[in-house]
């Protein structure tokens, strides 16, 4: 689809959409739009129960004396209240409404609010990201689709003034919205297209972005005693891999920030066989190591000022007749040894050895892992909230604001001796399950003894990476989550060397 930003000229067909603010009151824009109606702005407002409020609309069709087709009132609530989300969700929500509308193109305008929370080129420009994002399909694998099921909007013209200074600003929006667009296509293809060794291939693409690209194989992590990782892939006939990405934004002589993710390509519980009911979205569990990726992307893609590694471990978890077993005990990476109660509780294993690794060969200022790595935190927290486990406040902190301002929301669980001592083990060092309570806090104390003091965060995504209604940016499916809150973590924090 076509995003464009230019200076205000009012269109002779499509959509044209205009922010309304609480208490019924038009914008500039809206004032002339009403004007040249004699009023017919006005007299729908006042004949429904539209009164400006966020999240409202109101639909014109065909108003006399508009070239336009249909005019779209969006409330936009009160002045003090308009940031940057309420741009890109009106935009979106636009776009998703009028979609299947038949209208080809859609134009948004674009008035300055005094009073908003962001000026106008950050507005301009945030419509234009809201629609990007709200764009978004996978269709892939449909082959049949009827012209009635495909979106008949084209294109996406937003309407502002100095929209030079605005498409500046888009730019890197737009780079943003690439890399949550890559981690959407991975965590929507099926486990038969992409598996470890596919995936890491995908990871070699961002090569061309400037990044750089490492990928160790089966034997190598061997050499390096990855032994909890490698029993996750053991009973798979594809190959585990652990991929490393190194974007190089700063000077040399800064320390980089870490990101690593959880990759499993398709989980099926293993020897500890997960019901057959759902299994088939188990395709999502490398939800971690997907925005792992698209974070790199937008990154890299924006040219970040900041040096940032990002690793993903990839397996495939299978129950063949090679595979671990309860009872098992593997030798992580950092020589600590792990009894496998159970062969479901995966994804820790992975990240035991990625973390390890992480931290020991870059050693960076602080590293944030992304798993679907418990059932229980949808439980706790459904699907509005990322589970935060953290043992850094000033991190967690960081976290927090700019899953605030990106509407990808965390809430911080607590992480004690307490629960610790759950995974302590008769035989070996730690057992891989902690047992039926608590079950996302006592899969963060196994991670956590992994990262050897490093400023740390786990963010369990397992109710966040997947979503089965949408938002007006986040179209059902693979949602992307977590690549624009770290993008935005990095922006507000570790860029330029801070």
């Amino acid at each position: 689809m076509k995003i464009t930003i230019s200076e205000p000229k009012l269109p002779n067909s499509g959509a044209l959409v205009i922010g309304v603010l609480k208490g019924g009151t038009l914008l500039s824009t809206g004032k002339q739009l009403d004007k040249a109606s004699k009023g017919a702005l006005s007299k729908a407002i006042k004949g429904s129960r539209f009164t400006g409020g966020r999240g409202q609309w109101l639909d014109v069709i065909a108003p006399a004396g508009i070239g336009a087709d249909r005019v779209l009132m969006a409330g936009i609530g009160e002045a003090k209240t308009i940031k940057r989300e309420t741009m890109e969700n009106v935009a979106g929500s636009a776009l998703q409404r009028l979609a299947g509308s038949g209208v080809k193109t859609i134009s948004i305008v674009c008035d300055p609010v005094k009073g908003a929370k962001v000026d106008a080129a950050l507005g301009a420009a945030s419509l234009a990201y809201g629609a990007r994002l709200a764009s978004y399909r996978f269709d892939k694998y449909r082959t049949k689709l009827k012209a009635t099921d495909k979106p008949s909007v084209t294109a996406v013209n937003v309407l502002a003034k100095g929209s030079a200074a605005a498409r500046k600003e888009f730019k890197s929006l737009d780079a943003i919205a690439s890399g949550v667009f890559m981690t959407r296509d991975l965590v929507s293809e099926p486990a038969n297209v992409l598996y470890p060794e596919s995936m890491a291939k995908e990871c070699r693409t961002l090569a061309k972005l400037g990044v750089k690209v490492e990928v160790l194989n089966e034997a190598r992590m061997a050499k390096l005693g990855m032994g909890a990782l490698l029993g996750v892939g053991q009973g798979s006939r594809r190959e585990s891999q652990l991929v490393v990405m190194r974007w190089q934004g700063a000077g040399a002589r800064t320390k980089p920030v870490a990101f690593v993710g959880k990759g499993v390509t398709f989980d099926t519980g293993g020897i500890s066989l997960k019901p057959g009911p759902g299994m088939e979205m188990m395709k999502w569990d490398m939800g971690g190591a997907g925005a792992v990726v698209g974070l790199m992307k937008a990154l890299a893609g924006r040219k970040a000022k900041a040096n940032v590694i990002g690793v993903v471990g990839l397996v495939e978890n299978m129950p063949d007749g090679n595979a671990q077993r309860p009872g098992d005990i593997v030798t992580s990476m950092s020589g600590q040894t792990i009894e496998i109660l159970n062969t479901d509780a995966e994804g820790r294993l992975v990240l035991a050895d990625a973390l390890w690794y992480t931290q020991d060969r870059f050693k960076p200022q602080f590293m944030v892992n992304l798993a679907t790595l418990t059932g229980a935190i949808i439980i706790s927290l459904g699907h509005e909230h990322a589970g935060l486990f953290s043992n850094d406040d000033k991190l967690c902190r960081q976290l927090s604001e700019a899953g605030e301002e990106v509407d990808e929301k965390v809430w911080r669980l607590p992480l004690t001796d307490a629960y610790d001592k759950k995974i302590n083990c008769a035989i070996a060092d730690m057992k891989n399950i902690g047992g039926r309570d608590a079950g996302s806090i006592t899969a963060a104390q196994f991670l956590q003894r992994y990262v050897n003091k490093v400023p740390w965060a786990h963010l369990d995504i397992a109710g966040t990476a997947w979503a089965d209604k949408g938002k007006p940016t986040v179209p059902k499916g693979g949602t992307g989550w977590g690549v624009r809150m770290l993008d935005r973590l990095v922006a507000n924090h570790y860029e330029g060397g801070k």
